[in-house]
């Protein structure tokens, strides 16, 4: 009842081949719409390529992609080093916060 149905491709035409099952008619084939290819006699040709490199830096645009690689470094370095210094901040805060509430259950077991 659930069985799915596979289309069969026995050649490699491009067209799919349903299956052909007893509970249902047989599709009809759709027609061919291809053609055959044809062949371009134009002479359009590809653009002749220079020796010369397709990036071409003044020495303005130099200093300018050299200046924004700095600043971009720089940016990176501020936020790592800042997150990095959040972490050692939290740890050592942490340990402080251990070290009194140890401090305070020892005074208050010695009271006892």
């Amino acid at each position: 009842m659930l069985r799915p149905r596979i289309p069969v491709n026995d050649q490699p035409t491009g067209q799919i081949i349903p299956v052909i099952t007893t509970a249902a008619p047989p599709l009809a084939q759709p027609p061919h719409l291809g053609h055959a290819p044809t062949h371009c006699f134009c002479e359009n040709r590809a653009p002749a390529t220079t020796a010369r490199p397709t990036v071409q830096l003044t020495p303005g645009a130099l200093a300018l992609v050299v200046g924004g690689g700095t600043a971009a470094v720089l940016v990176v370095g501020t936020v790592l080093v800042s997150m990095l210094l959040a972490v050692a901040i939290t740890g050592v805060s942490l340990a402080i916060c251990a070290l009194v509430i140890r401090s305070l259950i020892r005074t208050d077991a010695k009271r006892r």
